[in-house]
């Protein structure tokens, strides 16, 4: 009799753990993210108090065959302070997978007529750097620190933003060499154009550098 009830024990242990859980079931989805696209580019100027026009963006996800929506965010964003500021814009598609971009505003009254791009010439080494314009007062240097033609290795672009006929306002950005900014911005516009900085990183001497307009 012993044997028979262990036997029974046993078989109602089997039939019990092959009762079906009762649950919730997760779906997997093969990871994909919309690419974002924005219309009319990465730069943007506005004026001190002013509004962030309208950003015409889209976001696709090709793998789901998708539209998503973009959402902006601002809250990097001060139109009280002369400055250049980050908007991140981020679309998810349906089952929460998200993509995200940065697009930057620079926040300045500057004459729209007044375009410092162009090559210059840092005075004291004789390196030329390149100036291009990103959007009014938004400026991107092709090599903030201006070594010399033979220091390859500490050649950074940067934006700053040229906030008066006087002054320019460089913003903590990021480089092979950790984060870096300005301080002591200066634009001289007449008898040559210039601009000036200081520089705050360990891989730069805190020196004044002055680029001459060719």
């Amino acid at each position: 009799m012993k044997k028979i009830f262990a036997i029974s024990v046993l078989a109602a242990l089997a039939i019990a753990g092959c009762k079906k859980k009762q649950g919730s079931v997760s779906e997997l989805h093969n990871y994909s993210t919309p690419t974002i696209t924005l219309a009319d580019g990465y730069y943007y100027s506005i004026p001190v108090n002013g509004l962030l026009p309208v950003i015409p963006a889209t976001a696709y996800d090709s793998f789901y065959h998708a539209d998503a929506v973009v959402v902006f965010d601002q809250s990097m964003l001060d139109v009280t302070k002369p400055g250049v500021y980050p908007v991140i814009a981020t679309a998810r598609n349906q089952y929460g997978m998200g993509n995200s971009d940065t697009l930057y505003v620079a926040v300045t009254d500057i004459d729209p007529t007044i375009d410092l791009a162009g090559t210059y010439l840092r005075v004291s080494t004789d390196d030329t750097v390149k100036v291009t314009r990103l959007a009014n007062g938004l400026y991107r240097t092709s090599d903030v620190a201006g070594n010399g033609p033979a220091d390859v290795t500490h050649v950074v672009p940067a934006m700053f933003v040229q906030t008066s006929t006087t002054s320019l306002v460089m913003p903590v950005q990021e480089s092979k060499f950790g984060t870096f900014y300005a301080t002591n911005g200066v634009v001289s516009m007449t008898p040559d154009v210039t601009y000036q900085y200081i520089l705050h990183n360990n891989a730069f001497a805190p020196v004044t550098r002055t680029f001459r307009k060719l």
